[in-house]
């Protein structure tokens, strides 16, 4: 399904509005709008206007550099470029299963990713925008604005994030850009001190991770039906579930259901997702868009990350979180959980069951001592797919006899949600733009509908065919004595 703002005709009589960049997120982006002369949104789309050629420039590399390469798409969520690239590189060693030491400390720094870009996204990014109002002043519509009118939840915020650092810190060396997983399983285990110290503000985090849960919960009692209706729709879904059906953000099968609630594949071995996944290229944009092969380009369009996982799983293994869910499950016979802003929601439920998930691992001696790394026979291709903070995060690999990787496909989680992300925002056009007066209020709304994705833009600039260019040669007189344009299908043009 698609709205009618998808195309216009005759764009070139229509105003146009744009905003760039697209503020509190990670990367750039803009927005335009094509408005008729009532003020009426004839096309609203969201462009990706920077590229970024990670699946090309890796090809040529030896295999066991990708893991570190591939982190330098993004600095909010390198973790999850690390390990989804280290999971699809242990079938390429022939690690079919890691040591139980391994796969425990990757879950450790996994979920210390998870907690961390939650926080910062929720506290940093979206709660200003919660808190205020959509429309409430610009000058205080910010991280500065919240601190100063919430210096508590601000600062609880930092320390959140700040935590879910230090947990990556230890497992993964760093920060930011550790070296901690390598193909086959991870480098280094945790010391006795690193671990007591975690443990030590274990229970703290997961009580601030509770007080978040309940904080969105009251924005969406007190503001039910704004929250509800702004920016949905109805959308397919895709995610990792674990063989019980419990939800795992690190590891599992595929599932997928339709927006009406049907199944389309369970427990699918991601090893096969391209039987299953499809992506499409349009012109307008450098991300592509994913499609489920089945139900084809215009009607196939998903939606993957926080939203979808807490709401298609059919549990979560952690009490708290649970919980959490199912009072998310029941909230307004459900209308919640099928909301675009409800993704804020169960964002700090997952940020919950990560701050549970750390604690426990934290008192599994495992990650003291065993076995580090794994190895077997020796394959060709390699699929790694993990649950990162914005969605499902496929990594997918081919090497030849000279161990360089001579293929790399990847399908992160803000380019699962391309097509979701438009809709939101033509959602958004329709019933609060449509005919009326622009104000910087009404446009931010349109950002509203895009932060509660949290994309990461950086991630998803992919694109497959030739990138679009322009040249133009200038004498010394600033005269233009010739040009050409390559347009995006390749072809030129004088």
């Amino acid at each position: 399904m698609a709205f009618e703002l998808e195309t216009a005709e005759h764009p070139e009589k229509l105003r146009r509005v744009a905003i760039e960049p697209i503020s509190r997120v990670e990367g750039h982006g803009k927005v335009t709008l094509l408005l008729d002369e009532d003020n009426h949104v004839k096309q609203a789309r969201l462009h990706i206007v920077e590229f970024r050629g990670f699946e090309k420039f890796v090809q040529g590399r030896p295999y066991w550099e990708i893991p570190v390469m591939v982190q330098r798409l993004c600095g909010i969520c390198p973790v999850s470029h690390h390990l989804a690239a280290s999971k699809a590189l242990d079938q390429i060693v022939g690690a079919t299963h890691v040591s139980p030491t391994a796969e425990k400390i990757r879950r450790l720094m996994h979920y210390g990713q998870i907690l961390q870009s939650h926080a910062l996204h929720f506290f940093h990014l979206a709660s200003p925008d919660l808190l205020f109002g959509f429309d409430s002043d610009v000058a205080k519509r910010n991280i500065v604005g919240v601190a100063a009118d919430y210096p508590d939840l601000a600062r609880q915020g930092i320390l959140l994030r700040k935590y879910g650092q230090e947990v990556i810190r230890v497992t993964a060396g760093k920060r930011v850009h550790g070296t901690g997983s390598v193909p086959g399983g991870v480098n280094k285990h945790l010391t006795r001190e690193e671990r007591d110290a975690l443990l030590k503000e274990a229970y703290q985090i997961i009580g601030w991770s509770r007080d978040a849960v309940h904080l969105v919960k009251r924005l969406f009692e007190q503001n039910l039906e704004l929250y509800n209706e702004f920016g949905s729709f109805p959308a397919h879904t895709l995610n990792l579930i674990r063989a019980d059906g419990a939800m795992d953000l690190y590891h599992g099968g595929l599932r997928a259901r339709t927006m009406d609630g049907k199944t389309l594949f369970d427990h699918l071995d991601y090893n096969h997702y391209w039987d299953h996944v499809f992506e499409q290229v349009k012109p307008w944009s450098y991300m592509k868009f994913p499609y489920f092969r089945d139900l084809g380009p215009a009607e196939g369009w998903y939606r993957v990350g926080p939203l979808t996982r807490v709401s298609q799983c059919d549990f979560i293994p952690t009490p708290l979180a649970d919980r959490e869910r199912q009072d998310f499950i029941a909230f307004d016979a459900g209308h919640a959980a099928a909301a675009t802003l409800g993704t804020h929601w169960a964002r700090m439920i997952e940020m919950l069951h990560s701050a549970e998930m750390i604690k426990d691992l934290l008192h599994d001696d495992d990650v003291l001592a065993g076995d580090l790394v794994t190895t077997g026979e020796r394959q060709g291709r390699g699929v790694g797919v993990i649950e990162a903070p914005r969605g499902t995060l496929i990594h997918h690999y081919r090497v030849d006899e000279h161990d360089q990787v001579i293929r790399a496909n990847l399908i992160v989680s803000t380019t699962h949600n391309n097509q979701a992300m438009n809709e939101s925002i033509r959602a958004v056009a329709r019933k609060y733009l449509d005919g009326r007066e622009l104000t910087e209020g009404l446009l931010n709304h349109i950002e509203v509908a895009i932060r509660a994705f949290d994309p990461c833009l950086s991630c998803a600039t992919h694109a497959l065919g030739k990138m679009p260019l322009r040249l133009e040669l200038i004498d010394a007189e600033g005269r233009q004595i010739d040009r050409m344009v390559r347009a995006g299908d390749g072809t030129c043009s004088c």
